[in-house]
């Protein structure tokens, strides 16, 4: 191979000229063969040894090779050698959430005549090739730019998709690139029948079990709905824990503070975090604490009277004066139920306008099928004389430390001042005096000249530390320490 002027290459072929034996080199200008452009180096000297075949044989093509001569070819431009096909960017890789859809983009310089594929390297099946689909898979498909990417298209992937897959270039040797799709799936909680509620007496175990899908797998976390502890109890040993980690919780020894609603969450930090409701009812018979077990107001005022009830199942409620008569909703008689909690409830009993037939014993009574409770509370008459002005007694309250009430002004607006002041009795003025049978309550009202005037009403208080009282056991308290401080003349 020689360069001649003006850059063009020429290709020498050597030969005997018929009639001599010695060889020649001969180098004639051919036409450019125009098929030789796009051929590799073997097709050009295979259109070269034509033109020797047409020499031997006496056609001479237009008067540009003569027959006598060995045959060169001159090509018109440089004689470069192939460029083979090269890969623009790396193939990327994709998680991707199942359902969704994605794509993997090779773009390739050079194709020329080589075709681009697409393969699923684990199972080495062929997916495409250039822009025809080989996959009987209607959630696969390829598109081509028209220049040099290619795209494999994805539709709500699966699981089974996940994988390796490659874009290949039917080179010698072949050449390729891979990318990774990976599919993740968020997490789901599987029914489970003690997700329905799990019920156990107490002191009973109760075993609750989370199973949750997913890809990663999920983590399983338990907590409270109320935000109170979870108590876990093994070896003797207690532990009270905010969060407990596991598909399965264990309860043993249940007691009824524990009874409620508990929170599988699990998460593999794929959203969304999903969540599931387990029920925990612990059943026992019902149990009545009486805060207030004697109670003392005024003729014509309103009292209420209260009972707290600790029941599971939910237990039916009825109030009855002590001789057994069941008291039914009235203009005399309102009755009230205020849950506190999953087991608890406060029992209210507003008597209004006191007569002397309403003073005595009033029982609270809770049954449920495991049992019954009754709980008691006694009314006493309170006796105010007409100058008397609301008080409040207290438990160890020291009278002789009490301070006499200094009133400015004329005696003559005297009356009306203590009218002002038990006109402004406000619901903190009744204190509860503990003994040993309870809290006595005291309720007093003030009258002027025989009629009456606002009527108080004993207000609901927060339940000091319980006490448990049974009907059977319960006596009566002597209250005569309480009525001679009412005795007691008040000093203007």
């Amino acid at each position: 191979m020689g360069v001649g002027r003006g850059g063009i290459s020429y290709l020498f072929l050597t030969g005997i000229q018929d009639g001599e034996s010695r060889p020649k080199d001969f180098c004639v200008t051919c036409r450019l063969f125009s098929c030789a452009r796009h051929s590799r180096e073997m097709d050009l000297l295979s259109l070269l040894g034509e033109e020797r075949r047409r020499i031997n044989s006496q056609e001479q093509p237009s008067g540009m090779i003569r027959r006598d001569e060995i045959v060169a070819c001159v090509w018109q431009g440089q004689i470069t050698p192939e460029v083979l096909p090269e890969f623009l960017a790396p193939l990327e890789n994709h998680t991707v959430i199942q359902g969704r859809d994605v794509f993997f983009t090779c773009v390739v310089n050079h194709l020329q005549s080589y075709k681009v594929a697409w393969i699923k390297s684990d199972s080495r099946a062929i997916l495409a090739i250039h822009t025809h689909m080989v996959a009987h898979n209607s959630r696969l498909s390829v598109t081509h730019n028209g220049h040099n990417t290619w795209k494999l298209h994805v539709s709500n992937v699966q699981k089974n998709d996940s994988g390796t897959y490659m874009c290949q270039v039917n080179t010698d040797p072949m050449r390729s690139q891979m990318g990774y799709m990976e599919v993740v799936i968020p997490p789901d909680i599987m029914d489970d029948e003690s997700a329905d509620g799990m019920v156990t007496h107490e002191g009973g175990n109760i075993r609750l079990r989370c199973v949750a899908t997913g890809s990663p797998k999920p983590i399983v976390t338990w907590k409270r709905e109320d935000g109170r502890n979870i108590i876990l109890r093994e070896d003797g040993q207690k532990q009270s824990l905010k969060t407990f980690v596991g598909e399965t919780l264990e309860l043993t020894g249940v007691l009824r503070q524990e009874m409620g609603t508990y929170l599988c969450i699990a998460s593999n930090n794929v959203p969304p975090t999903v969540s599931k409701r387990y029920s925990v009812d612990v059943h026992f018979s019902p149990l009545i604490k009486v805060t207030n077990q004697l109670v003392a107001a005024p003729i014509n005022s309103d009292v209420v009277l209260q009972c707290y009830v600790e029941a599971s199942p939910h237990a039916m409620n009825t109030w009855y004066r002590d001789a057994g008569e069941k008291l039914l909703p009235s203009d005399k008689y309102v009755m009230t139920e205020q849950p506190l909690n999953e087991y608890s409830w406060q029992m209210n009993l507003t008597v209004n306008s006191l007569e002397k037939r309403d003073f005595g014993g009033y029982v609270c009574s809770s049954v449920n099928a495991l049992g019954k409770y009754d709980g008691v509370v006694r009314l006493q008459e309170l006796h105010l004389s007409a100058k008397t002005t609301p008080t409040t007694l207290m438990k160890n309250t020291d009278i002789r430390q009490r301070k006499k009430p200094v009133l400015k002004g004329k005696k003559k607006n005297n009356s009306s001042g203590r009218r002002g002041q038990a006109g402004a009795l406000e619901e903190g003025d009744s204190i509860n005096s503990d003994d040993d049978f309870g809290t006595t309550q005291i309720m007093t009202g003030s009258t002027q000249e025989g009629q009456r005037t606002d009527r108080p009403v004993v207000p609901s208080l927060p339940p000091p530390p319980w006490v448990t009282v049974n009907a059977a056991n319960l006596r009566h308290p002597s209250v005569s320490a309480i009525l001679l401080l009412l005795l007691l003349p008040t000093t203007l």
